[in-house]
């Protein structure tokens, strides 16, 4: 079958959770449908030549819409007066609706595919059957950033809040399947029949991470895009409030904050303890050459790939309940859980401290996440829904 996937970024390089999900997913379904790839791209930086060579072998026509900042500004302006959300209206533009359709109404697919309620709006007037993928619930995150913003920010999440939670229910009944990324995320679906959004997780390439030798250069790391809020947020508690606790029992810890395009508060934690990497060729380097995994997440939703990928590099983690209620690990013989500065910074001196609880719960990660996180696995509950949906239109 032919399968039209829309997404709301070009995914590659694959430095955001957004654009792993999409590539890894395109790549599985490649196996078995015939793929038409469109991805949108408000990044002028964007290498489109690169991502190309990345995509094509897996897709029989690949294509990239550029949005233009002056068509953004406008149509974030419309969204406002409209009452549609501003993740919508962002990326929303007349210009490149009229592409999609085209491209549609050239190939017609059997299906349409568009990830994150980003596309929606694309896609829900189709004929087709069609697919959503919620991925994340993006209310929740805002909300949970409307909790700790100061008082002049606050009215713009507690608006785009509830305009997220709207829209999150009302293109439920346009789309023939949903998927989300976990339990915790589909229960904040507030919709009466939310039970039928497909639980679709994510994987890890276990030929890619896996463990590594390495000189230990650090005793902590925490990876991931240090321009999206929620690792901002991380990083700033990690380095302000979590460290000076290890410090206190261990002064020498040294702390690698590992991951693209730091945002100057990030990069303004840097001191004799603690390096800013920036972007990594590699980021398996960061993992191996680190003794514990910290993710010390307080906002955001979805489930956190860099956990996955520390675990299937046998490295042992520390997380917050956040980001462990979509993992689902076994606290205390997974990784390590806790809430406030002091618990976290005890599990971490713990696991610096004590290399027999570190070694045995790096093994205990790694044939958790070996057990329970692959792509291909991940994505055949995808296909079967898809095959499902398919055969009851006709």
């Amino acid at each position: 079958m032919r399968i039209f996937v829309l997404l709301s970024r070009i995914p590659w390089p694959l430095e955001k959770g957004d654009k792993l999900r999409a590539f890894n997913q395109v790549k599985q379904l490649a196996a078995a449908h015939e793929i038409i790839l469109c991805a949108l791209n408000s990044d002028p930086e964007a290498d489109k030549q690169l991502a190309f060579k990345a995509l094509q072998p897996y897709c029989r026509s690949v294509n990239f819409i550029d949005l233009p900042f002056t068509g953004i500004a406008l149509n974030l302006i419309k969204a406002w007066f409209t009452g549609k959300p501003m993740q919508s209206g962002y990326f929303y533009n007349s210009g490149a609706q009229r592409k999609i359709d085209k491209l549609i109404n050239e190939y017609k697919p059997g299906l349409l595919y568009g990830q994150l309620l980003r596309v929606a709006e694309y896609l829900r007037l189709h004929k087709q059957p069609k697919a959503i993928d919620y991925q994340d619930v993006f209310s929740m995150g805002i909300r949970r950033r409307y909790e700790i913003a100061n008082v002049f920010s606050k009215p713009f999440f507690r608006a785009e809040y509830q305009r997220l939670k709207r829209y999150e229910r009302d293109i439920f009944d346009d789309f023939d399947i949903k998927t989300i990324i976990s339990e915790p995320d589909r229960q904040h679906i507030d919709h009466p029949k939310r039970d039928e959004i497909l639980i679709v997780p994510n994987g890890v390439d276990h030929d890619f991470f896996k463990p590594m030798e390495a000189i230990k250069k650090f005793d902590l790391v925490f990876t991931g895009n240090m321009a999206y809020p929620p690792n901002v947020n991380a990083a700033q508690f990690l380095a302000k409030e979590i460290m000076p606790l290890v410090w206190q029992k261990l002064p020498d810890t040294r702390l690698l904050l590992a991951g693209a395009t730091p945002d100057k508060s990030v990069r303004d934690l840097a001191n004799d303890h603690i390096t800013i990497s920036g972007w990594l060729d590699d980021i398996r380097v960061a993992y191996a050459g680190s003794r514990v995994f910290i993710a010390p997440m307080r906002i955001g939703t979805g489930l956190q790939n860099k956990l996955l990928e520390a675990m299937s590099m046998k490295i042992p983690c520390v997380t917050t309940f956040l980001a462990n209620n979509a993992l689902s690990g076994t606290p205390d013989q997974d990784l390590l859980v806790g809430e406030t500065a002091g618990q976290l910074a005890d599990a971490v001196i713990e696991l610096l401290t004590n290399e027999t609880k570190a070694s045995e719960m790096a093994e205990s990660g790694y044939q958790f996440v070996n057990t329970h996180y692959d792509w291909k696995a991940a994505t055949e509950k995808l296909l079967n829904a898809i095959s499902a949906s398919v055969k009851s239109s006709f």
